[in-house]
């Protein structure tokens, strides 16, 4: 006599988790810029440059793969806040670059965490039970 019967394929079993909302995922990537703009101080590495841009790209990605898609702006926009004030223009002042560079880093932050946060929102395969038949043959 079977209990229940697993569908045939992979063997592997991912638990949901709870995901978090688009202020929460806001709130947690600037204060992990502000970190992170602490850490490239103190290796003296605000400036505008390729290793700022990259480390703020990992950031995103970080707080993107615990995110929901849809806070993908929010988090965008916020490591762009930092990497700008920071690490770009310095001394916790926003400066303009003109609008297709400034629009071509937000993008790149937002499309990070977007594309981080997908395949972790994908649906996760349940186990599939079936009610017993029993024979009431005597």
């Amino acid at each position: 006599m079977r209990m229940y019967s697993a569908r045939p394929g992979g063997t592997r079993y991912h638990q949901v988790l709870d995901r978090l909302a688009s202020g929460t995922s806001g709130t947690v990537a600037l204060l992990g810029g502000g970190l992170l703009a602490l850490a490239l101080g103190g290796l003296g590495e605000l400036h505008s440059g390729w290793l700022a841009f990259v480390a703020y790209l990992a950031l995103c990605g970080l707080v993107g793969g615990f995110s929901r898609p849809r806070a993908a702006p929010v988090i965008g926009l916020a490591a762009w806040l930092c990497c700008n004030a920071f690490a770009e223009h310095r001394h916790a002042e926003r400066g303009w670059s003109g609008p297709w560079p400034e629009a071509w880093h937000y993008a790149m932050f937002t499309a990070t965490a977007l594309l981080v946060s997908l395949p972790t929102a994908l649906p996760r395969r349940t186990v599939r039970v079936s009610p017993l038949r029993l024979d009431r043959t005597v």
